[in-house]
Protein backbone atom coordinates (compact mmCIF):
# COMPACT_ATOMS: atom_id res chain seq x y z
CA UNK A 1 0.00 0.00 0.00
CA UNK A 2 1.11 3.54 -0.68
CA UNK A 3 1.65 5.36 2.60
CA UNK A 4 0.10 8.82 2.81
CA UNK A 5 1.56 9.85 6.17
CA UNK A 6 4.55 11.77 4.78
CA UNK A 7 4.86 15.10 2.97
CA UNK A 8 7.60 16.47 0.70
CA UNK A 9 9.67 17.94 3.52
CA UNK A 10 9.67 14.55 5.22
CA UNK A 11 11.06 12.96 2.06
CA UNK A 12 13.87 15.52 1.93
CA UNK A 13 14.66 14.82 5.58
CA UNK A 14 14.74 11.08 4.82
CA UNK A 15 17.27 11.63 2.04
CA UNK A 16 19.55 13.51 4.45
CA UNK A 17 19.27 10.88 7.18
CA UNK A 18 19.90 8.05 4.71
CA UNK A 19 23.04 9.71 3.37
CA UNK A 20 24.33 10.38 6.89
CA UNK A 21 23.79 6.76 7.96
CA UNK A 22 25.48 5.42 4.83
CA UNK A 23 28.47 7.74 5.24
CA UNK A 24 28.92 7.97 9.01
CA UNK A 25 27.51 4.73 10.46
CA UNK A 26 27.51 1.82 8.01
CA UNK A 27 31.31 1.84 7.46
CA UNK A 28 31.89 1.63 11.24
CA UNK A 29 28.94 -0.49 12.38
CA UNK A 30 30.80 -3.80 12.68
CA UNK A 31 33.61 -2.10 14.62
CA UNK A 32 31.11 -0.59 17.05
CA UNK A 33 29.33 -3.94 17.39
CA UNK A 34 32.66 -5.43 18.44
CA UNK A 35 33.49 -2.55 20.80
CA UNK A 36 30.05 -2.58 22.43
CA UNK A 37 29.70 1.19 22.19
CA UNK A 38 29.60 4.04 19.69
CA UNK A 39 31.87 7.09 20.01
CA UNK A 40 30.33 10.17 21.57
CA UNK A 41 31.29 12.02 18.40
CA UNK A 42 28.42 10.24 16.62
CA UNK A 43 25.95 12.27 18.69
CA UNK A 44 27.79 15.48 17.79
CA UNK A 45 27.62 14.51 14.12
CA UNK A 46 23.86 13.94 14.43
CA UNK A 47 23.43 17.23 16.28
CA UNK A 48 25.37 19.21 13.69
CA UNK A 49 22.96 18.00 10.99
CA UNK A 50 19.83 18.77 13.01
CA UNK A 51 18.96 15.13 13.78
CA UNK A 52 18.80 15.67 17.56
CA UNK A 53 16.14 17.66 19.39
CA UNK A 54 13.85 18.00 16.41
CA UNK A 55 10.92 18.84 18.70
CA UNK A 56 12.93 21.31 20.80
CA UNK A 57 12.06 25.00 20.21
CA UNK A 58 14.53 26.86 18.01
CA UNK A 59 15.45 29.28 20.81
CA UNK A 60 17.17 26.36 22.58
CA UNK A 61 18.94 25.07 19.47
CA UNK A 62 16.36 22.54 18.31
CA UNK A 63 14.39 22.03 15.14
CA UNK A 64 11.24 23.65 16.46
CA UNK A 65 9.01 20.98 14.89
CA UNK A 66 6.90 18.83 17.20
CA UNK A 67 6.23 16.17 14.57
CA UNK A 68 7.01 12.55 15.47
CA UNK A 69 7.09 11.62 11.78
CA UNK A 70 10.68 12.86 11.70
CA UNK A 71 11.56 10.47 14.53
CA UNK A 72 9.79 7.72 12.59
CA UNK A 73 11.90 8.39 9.50
CA UNK A 74 15.10 8.03 11.50
CA UNK A 75 13.96 4.66 12.88
CA UNK A 76 13.05 3.45 9.40
CA UNK A 77 16.40 4.49 7.95
CA UNK A 78 18.35 2.81 10.75
CA UNK A 79 16.38 -0.37 10.01
CA UNK A 80 16.91 -0.15 6.26
CA UNK A 81 20.67 0.09 6.77
CA UNK A 82 20.76 -2.93 9.06
CA UNK A 83 21.76 -0.85 12.07
CA UNK A 84 20.79 -1.68 15.66
CA UNK A 85 17.03 -1.52 16.29
CA UNK A 86 17.70 0.98 19.08
CA UNK A 87 19.29 3.44 16.63
CA UNK A 88 22.62 3.23 18.50
CA UNK A 89 21.08 5.05 21.48
CA UNK A 90 20.05 8.03 19.36
CA UNK A 91 16.39 7.02 19.35
CA UNK A 92 16.42 6.77 23.13
CA UNK A 93 17.96 10.25 23.32
CA UNK A 94 15.42 11.74 20.90
CA UNK A 95 12.21 9.78 21.39
CA UNK A 96 12.27 8.81 25.05
CA UNK A 97 14.51 11.20 26.99
CA UNK A 98 13.91 14.59 25.37
CA UNK A 99 10.20 14.78 26.32
CA UNK A 100 11.28 14.85 29.98
CA UNK A 101 13.48 17.88 29.28
CA UNK A 102 10.66 19.61 27.40
CA UNK A 103 7.79 18.96 29.82
CA UNK A 104 7.79 19.94 33.47
CA UNK A 105 11.13 21.75 33.31
CA UNK A 106 11.75 25.30 34.46
CA UNK A 107 13.08 27.96 32.12
CA UNK A 108 16.44 27.80 33.91
CA UNK A 109 16.61 24.03 33.33
CA UNK A 110 15.68 24.36 29.67
CA UNK A 111 18.39 26.95 29.08
CA UNK A 112 20.93 24.82 30.95
CA UNK A 113 20.23 21.48 29.27
CA UNK A 114 18.45 21.75 25.93
CA UNK A 115 21.17 23.38 23.78
CA UNK A 116 23.67 20.64 24.67
CA UNK A 117 21.10 17.89 24.10
CA UNK A 118 20.42 19.30 20.63
CA UNK A 119 24.09 19.73 19.68
CA UNK A 120 25.14 16.30 20.91
CA UNK A 121 27.48 17.73 23.54
CA UNK A 122 25.08 16.19 26.09
CA UNK A 123 23.84 12.61 25.81
CA UNK A 124 20.72 11.54 27.68
CA UNK A 125 19.79 8.31 29.43
CA UNK A 126 16.89 7.30 31.64
CA UNK A 127 17.31 5.13 34.73
CA UNK A 128 14.22 3.39 36.04
CA UNK A 129 15.04 -0.31 36.32
CA UNK A 130 16.80 -1.63 39.41
CA UNK A 131 18.44 -5.02 40.09
CA UNK A 132 15.42 -6.05 42.18
CA UNK A 133 12.66 -4.06 40.45
CA UNK A 134 11.83 -4.15 36.76
CA UNK A 135 8.24 -3.48 35.75
CA UNK A 136 7.27 -2.67 39.37
CA UNK A 137 8.42 0.94 39.46
CA UNK A 138 6.77 1.61 42.80
CA UNK A 139 8.95 -1.12 44.29
CA UNK A 140 12.23 0.68 43.60
CA UNK A 141 14.67 1.02 46.48
CA UNK A 142 17.08 3.77 45.34
CA UNK A 143 16.50 6.79 47.56
CA UNK A 144 17.02 10.54 47.29
CA UNK A 145 16.66 12.15 50.71
CA UNK A 146 16.57 15.92 51.04
CA UNK A 147 19.46 17.55 52.87
CA UNK A 148 19.46 21.33 52.59
CA UNK A 149 19.68 22.33 48.91
CA UNK A 150 20.65 18.83 47.80
CA UNK A 151 19.25 15.34 47.59
CA UNK A 152 21.52 12.57 48.86
CA UNK A 153 21.14 9.61 46.51
CA UNK A 154 21.92 5.98 47.40
CA UNK A 155 21.20 2.84 45.41
CA UNK A 156 21.71 1.25 42.00
CA UNK A 157 20.13 1.06 38.55
CA UNK A 158 20.68 -1.51 35.82
CA UNK A 159 20.05 -2.16 32.10
CA UNK A 160 20.53 1.55 31.37
CA UNK A 161 20.80 2.37 27.65
CA UNK A 162 23.49 5.02 26.99
CA UNK A 163 24.66 4.22 30.52
CA UNK A 164 28.34 4.63 29.62
CA UNK A 165 28.07 7.48 27.10
CA UNK A 166 25.46 9.56 28.88
CA UNK A 167 26.18 12.94 30.46
CA UNK A 168 22.66 13.49 31.87
CA UNK A 169 20.68 10.64 33.43
CA UNK A 170 16.97 11.08 34.12
CA UNK A 171 16.71 9.05 37.32
CA UNK A 172 13.60 7.78 39.09
CA UNK A 173 14.07 7.74 42.86
CA UNK A 174 12.22 7.39 46.14
CA UNK A 175 12.17 10.75 47.92
CA UNK A 176 9.70 9.33 50.47
CA UNK A 177 10.41 5.62 51.04
CA UNK A 178 7.27 5.30 53.18
CA UNK A 179 5.09 6.00 50.13
CA UNK A 180 4.68 3.94 46.97
CA UNK A 181 3.71 5.86 43.84
CA UNK A 182 3.52 9.23 45.58
CA UNK A 183 6.95 8.76 47.09
CA UNK A 184 8.73 8.90 43.72
CA UNK A 185 10.53 11.86 42.18
CA UNK A 186 12.73 12.37 39.13
CA UNK A 187 16.19 13.96 39.25
CA UNK A 188 18.63 14.65 36.42
CA UNK A 189 21.99 13.33 37.60
CA UNK A 190 24.91 14.78 35.67
CA UNK A 191 28.24 13.30 34.67
CA UNK A 192 30.90 14.07 37.30
CA UNK A 193 28.53 14.01 40.28
CA UNK A 194 30.49 12.84 43.33
CA UNK A 195 29.47 9.33 44.35
CA UNK A 196 27.99 8.50 40.94
CA UNK A 197 29.80 5.58 39.33
CA UNK A 198 29.19 3.54 36.19
CA UNK A 199 29.56 -0.20 36.36
CA UNK A 200 30.05 -2.69 33.57
CA UNK A 201 29.07 -2.17 29.97
CA UNK A 202 26.79 -5.21 30.03
CA UNK A 203 27.39 -8.04 27.55
CA UNK A 204 24.02 -8.57 25.83
CA UNK A 205 22.56 -11.07 23.36
CA UNK A 206 21.97 -8.31 20.83
CA UNK A 207 22.14 -4.52 20.44
CA UNK A 208 25.89 -4.95 20.69
CA UNK A 209 26.87 -1.44 19.61
CA UNK A 210 24.53 0.18 22.14
CA UNK A 211 26.15 0.64 25.55
CA UNK A 212 24.01 -0.67 28.40
CA UNK A 213 25.32 -0.21 31.92
CA UNK A 214 24.86 -0.52 35.63
CA UNK A 215 24.82 2.75 37.62
CA UNK A 216 25.70 3.13 41.29
CA UNK A 217 25.04 6.00 43.70
CA UNK A 218 26.80 6.33 47.05
CA UNK A 219 25.90 9.46 49.01
CA UNK A 220 25.68 11.34 45.71
CA UNK A 221 24.66 14.94 46.25
CA UNK A 222 22.30 16.19 43.53
CA UNK A 223 21.04 19.79 43.74
CA UNK A 224 17.33 20.37 44.16
CA UNK A 225 17.41 22.51 41.00
CA UNK A 226 17.97 19.27 39.07
CA UNK A 227 14.57 17.89 40.05
CA UNK A 228 11.99 17.56 37.26
CA UNK A 229 8.61 18.79 38.48
CA UNK A 230 7.46 18.75 42.08
CA UNK A 231 8.61 16.24 44.65
CA UNK A 232 6.39 13.17 44.74
CA UNK A 233 5.17 13.52 41.13
CA UNK A 234 7.82 11.27 39.56
CA UNK A 235 5.59 8.27 38.95
CA UNK A 236 3.02 10.36 37.11
CA UNK A 237 5.77 12.04 35.06
CA UNK A 238 7.04 8.62 33.98
CA UNK A 239 3.55 7.37 33.13
CA UNK A 240 2.83 10.47 31.03
CA UNK A 241 5.81 9.81 28.77
CA UNK A 242 5.49 6.03 28.45
CA UNK A 243 3.02 6.06 25.50
CA UNK A 244 5.55 7.86 23.27
CA UNK A 245 8.30 5.48 24.43
CA UNK A 246 6.19 2.47 23.53
CA UNK A 247 5.17 3.92 20.19
CA UNK A 248 8.84 4.55 19.42
CA UNK A 249 9.54 0.86 20.02
CA UNK A 250 6.57 -0.10 17.82
CA UNK A 251 7.78 2.16 15.00
CA UNK A 252 11.17 0.50 15.15
CA UNK A 253 9.64 -2.99 15.28
CA UNK A 254 7.67 -2.48 12.08
CA UNK A 255 10.64 -0.88 10.32
CA UNK A 256 12.93 -3.72 11.35
CA UNK A 257 10.39 -6.33 10.24
CA UNK A 258 10.07 -4.66 6.84
CA UNK A 259 13.85 -4.57 6.45
CA UNK A 260 14.10 -8.27 7.36
CA UNK A 261 11.47 -9.15 4.76
CA UNK A 262 13.16 -7.04 2.08
CA UNK A 263 16.49 -8.79 2.67
CA UNK A 264 14.75 -12.16 2.56
CA UNK A 265 12.85 -11.40 -0.64
CA UNK A 266 16.13 -10.48 -2.35
CA UNK A 267 17.74 -13.66 -1.05
CA UNK A 268 14.75 -15.84 -2.05
CA UNK A 269 14.92 -14.56 -5.64
CA UNK A 270 18.62 -15.37 -5.99
CA UNK A 271 19.25 -18.47 -3.87
CA UNK A 272 18.44 -21.71 -5.67
CA UNK A 273 17.58 -25.18 -4.41
CA UNK A 274 16.70 -28.15 -6.60
CA UNK A 275 17.27 -26.00 -9.66
CA UNK A 276 14.98 -23.08 -8.92
CA UNK A 277 14.82 -20.00 -6.63
CA UNK A 278 13.72 -20.88 -3.10
CA UNK A 279 11.08 -18.15 -3.24
CA UNK A 280 9.25 -20.06 -6.00
CA UNK A 281 8.37 -22.96 -3.67
CA UNK A 282 4.75 -22.60 -2.59
CA UNK A 283 5.44 -23.00 1.14
CA UNK A 284 8.10 -20.28 1.08
CA UNK A 285 5.94 -18.03 -1.07
CA UNK A 286 3.08 -18.40 1.42
CA UNK A 287 5.41 -17.52 4.32
CA UNK A 288 6.59 -14.43 2.50
CA UNK A 289 2.99 -13.45 1.73
CA UNK A 290 1.95 -13.87 5.37
CA UNK A 291 4.80 -11.71 6.62
CA UNK A 292 4.16 -9.03 4.03
CA UNK A 293 0.49 -8.83 5.04
CA UNK A 294 1.23 -8.67 8.76
CA UNK A 295 3.76 -5.88 8.22
CA UNK A 296 1.36 -3.88 6.01
CA UNK A 297 -1.43 -4.14 8.58
CA UNK A 298 0.91 -3.18 11.43
CA UNK A 299 2.31 -0.26 9.43
CA UNK A 300 -1.14 1.20 8.89
CA UNK A 301 -1.95 0.94 12.59
CA UNK A 302 1.34 2.49 13.70
CA UNK A 303 1.06 5.29 11.13
CA UNK A 304 -2.34 6.17 12.57
CA UNK A 305 -0.89 6.18 16.08
CA UNK A 306 1.91 8.55 15.07
CA UNK A 307 -0.73 10.98 13.84
CA UNK A 308 -2.62 10.51 17.10
CA UNK A 309 0.55 11.29 19.07
CA UNK A 310 1.10 14.45 17.01
CA UNK A 311 -2.46 15.49 17.79
CA UNK A 312 -2.05 14.75 21.50
CA UNK A 313 -4.70 12.01 21.63
CA UNK A 314 -2.62 8.80 21.80
CA UNK A 315 -3.87 6.77 24.78
CA UNK A 316 -1.76 4.48 26.99
CA UNK A 317 -3.96 1.57 25.93
CA UNK A 318 -3.42 2.17 22.21
CA UNK A 319 0.32 2.52 22.73
CA UNK A 320 0.28 -0.78 24.64
CA UNK A 321 -1.63 -2.47 21.81
CA UNK A 322 0.89 -1.25 19.30
CA UNK A 323 3.92 -2.13 21.38
CA UNK A 324 3.00 -5.72 22.16
CA UNK A 325 1.65 -6.61 18.74
CA UNK A 326 4.44 -5.15 16.63
CA UNK A 327 7.29 -6.45 18.78
CA UNK A 328 5.89 -9.97 18.87
CA UNK A 329 5.42 -9.71 15.09
CA UNK A 330 9.01 -8.53 14.63
CA UNK A 331 10.27 -11.60 16.46
CA UNK A 332 8.14 -13.92 14.33
CA UNK A 333 9.31 -12.24 11.13
CA UNK A 334 12.98 -12.24 12.13
CA UNK A 335 12.81 -15.92 13.02
CA UNK A 336 11.06 -16.92 9.79
CA UNK A 337 13.39 -14.79 7.67
CA UNK A 338 16.45 -16.31 9.30
CA UNK A 339 15.05 -19.79 8.61
CA UNK A 340 14.53 -18.93 4.94
CA UNK A 341 18.18 -17.83 4.74
CA UNK A 342 19.21 -21.33 5.81
CA UNK A 343 22.76 -21.68 7.15
CA UNK A 344 23.67 -18.20 5.92
CA UNK A 345 21.07 -16.76 8.28
CA UNK A 346 23.19 -17.99 11.18
CA UNK A 347 26.21 -16.02 10.02
CA UNK A 348 26.66 -12.60 11.61
CA UNK A 349 27.93 -11.13 8.36
CA UNK A 350 24.31 -11.28 7.18
CA UNK A 351 22.11 -8.49 8.64
CA UNK A 352 19.25 -10.90 9.33
CA UNK A 353 21.39 -12.69 11.93
CA UNK A 354 22.13 -9.47 13.79
CA UNK A 355 18.52 -8.35 13.63
CA UNK A 356 17.33 -11.72 14.94
CA UNK A 357 19.53 -11.13 17.98
CA UNK A 358 18.43 -7.52 18.40
CA UNK A 359 14.72 -8.31 18.09
CA UNK A 360 14.50 -10.39 21.25
CA UNK A 361 14.67 -7.44 23.64
CA UNK A 362 11.78 -5.65 21.93
CA UNK A 363 9.11 -7.64 23.82
CA UNK A 364 10.86 -6.93 27.14
CA UNK A 365 12.03 -3.33 27.47
CA UNK A 366 9.57 -0.46 27.57
CA UNK A 367 7.18 -2.84 29.37
CA UNK A 368 6.93 -6.56 28.67
CA UNK A 369 4.24 -8.05 26.45
CA UNK A 370 2.52 -9.32 29.59
CA UNK A 371 2.44 -5.83 31.13
CA UNK A 372 1.03 -4.44 27.87
CA UNK A 373 -1.76 -7.03 27.89
CA UNK A 374 -2.52 -6.18 31.53
CA UNK A 375 -2.87 -2.47 30.64
CA UNK A 376 -5.23 -3.30 27.78
CA UNK A 377 -7.19 -5.82 29.83
CA UNK A 378 -7.80 -3.36 32.65
CA UNK A 379 -9.09 -0.80 30.15
CA UNK A 380 -11.71 -3.35 29.08
CA UNK A 381 -13.16 -3.48 32.57
CA UNK A 382 -12.13 -7.07 33.24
Amino acid sequence: MRRTIFEEHHDLFRDSVRQWIENEIVPHNQEWEHDGIVPRSLFKSAGALGFLGIAVPEQYGGGGVADFRFNMIMAEEFARAGVSSSGLGIQLHNDICLPYFLEGTTEEQRQRWLPGLCSGDFIAAIAMTEPGAGSDLAGMKTTALLDGDDYVVNGAKTFITNGINSTHVITALKTDPAQKHRGMSVLVIEDGTVGFERGRNLDKIGLKSQDTAELFFTDSRVPVVNRLGDEGTGFFTLMRNLPQERLSIAVSAVAQARAALDWTLAYAREREAFGKPIGSFQHNRFKLAEMDTEIEVAQSYVDAQVIALNEGVLTPEDAARSKWWTTEMQNRVADTCLQLHGGYGYMLEYPIARQWQDARIQTIYGGTTQVMLEIIGRSLGV
